[in-house]
């Protein structure tokens, strides 16, 4: 029998969330576009915004300062924003289909595979600037990682989560050996390049280098989305899931594509970012409770807030220099998951 105040509580939780999230989540936007080496206010903003639609509005700017907000600083924010919503929504459906909360794409090498086959594109001559191209090579490369922690994990005997663990580190080392290789046969500009975009970063985003992963990572996150129900199910178990009439063979295939899409779109332009899928989706599940309903969703408006304020650190702290961000979130990032792998080992205590 369905519990009739539990489904209330949760049709209150979940606009009260999501509006908390979105609310926050327009702040650091604002914060994002005023705030770096040159300060821009929110008039001279609302102005420029104003005048692309056509309105003339009473604060003035500048040329140079059009130029600072649409060529520079909006692009990196609309990368940052589906960054973080894919690598959020990534780490939830990860945790669900390996029904293992320390899965994250990073973590357990699909970024790795996406972008040893990155580098792989880009070393052989064919560059960033390369449409659809390269993040489709990135997407190659994040399936086959995934397909094979996928298979692996599923064949072992034992504890499965540290078995799951294991296997990706193991295809995280092959990658980073792979990268490695790549860049010694790389020229001088070319390692340049790679040494930066491997610390993941937005600072070389332009709207004509991020429209083609963005797209990606809209069909991505949309097929992600359908998947919320059946998760839910999933997460009873597969005989369970399958007595539910959900194909579970179908949902493990629609996951590992749409994950494998999002993630290499997103290293294809970001580089490597690691632990926001591990540490957005606990949060967000500290506040939503299981239901992937919510969970997908928050994590994506999650996901987003976080990246864009490792992005806000990265550009602020050594100003006005700029750090990587991949720097700034396995700074983060990692203290967390040692506090989540020592924790779940007392539970088990």
């Amino acid at each position: 029998m369905i519990n009739e105040n539990a489904v209330k509580q949760v049709q209150f939780e979940k606009p009260g969330l999501l509006m908390i999230l979105t609310i926050c989540l327009v702040l650091t936007v604002l914060v994002n576009i005023t705030i770096g080496s040159y300060g821009l206010s929110i008039g001279k903003i609302l102005s420029i915004l104003g005048a692309q639609a056509g309105l003339t509005l009473p604060w003035g700017y500048a040329p140079h300062e059009e130029g600072i907000l649409l060529s520079i600083r909006m692009p990196r924010v609309v990368l940052g924003i589906f960054v973080g919503a894919a690598l959020g929504i990534s780490g939830a459906v990860l945790q669900a289909l390996f029904r293992n909360p320390l899965a994250e794409p990073g973590l357990i090498g699909v970024s790795g595979g996406a972008a040893l086959f990155a580098v792989a594109y880009i070393v052989f001559g064919f560059g960033f600037a390369s449409g659809f191209m390269l993040p489709i090579t990135a997407f190659a490369g994040g399936v086959c990682a995934t397909v094979l922690i996928y298979l692996l994990s599923r064949n072992t005997v034992g504890d499965k989560v540290a078995s799951m663990l294991l296997i990706g580190i193991a295809i995280n080392a092959i990658s980073m050996a792979g990268i490695g290789l790549f860049q010694f046969v790389s020229d001088d500009t070319q390692l340049r390049l790679l040494t930066f975009w491997m610390m993941g970063g937005f600072g070389s985003a332009t709207w004509q280098g991020i429209m083609p992963s963005l797209l990606l990572v809209v069909v991505g996150l949309a097929s992600l989305w359908r998947c919320a129900v059946p998760l839910n199910a999933y997460l009873l178990g597969i005989a369970e899931a399958g007595h539910l009439g959900v194909d579970t063979k179908k949902l493990t295939r629609i996951i590992i594509l749409s994950v494998a899409l999002i993630v290499g779109a997103s290293v294809a332009v970001s580089g490597i970012i690691s632990f926001v899928g591990l540490i957005v989706p606990h949060i967000v599940r500290q506040f939503s409770g299981p239901d992937h309903r919510l969970v997908i969703p928050a994590s994506a408006l999650l996901g987003a807030i976080v990246t864009l304020v490792a992005d806000l650190a990265a550009r602020t702290v050594v100003m006005p220099a700029e750090l990587p961000i991949g720097l700034v979130c396995s700074a983060v990032g990692g203290p967390f998951f040692l506090w989540l792998l020592l924790s779940k080992n007392r539970g088990r205590a």
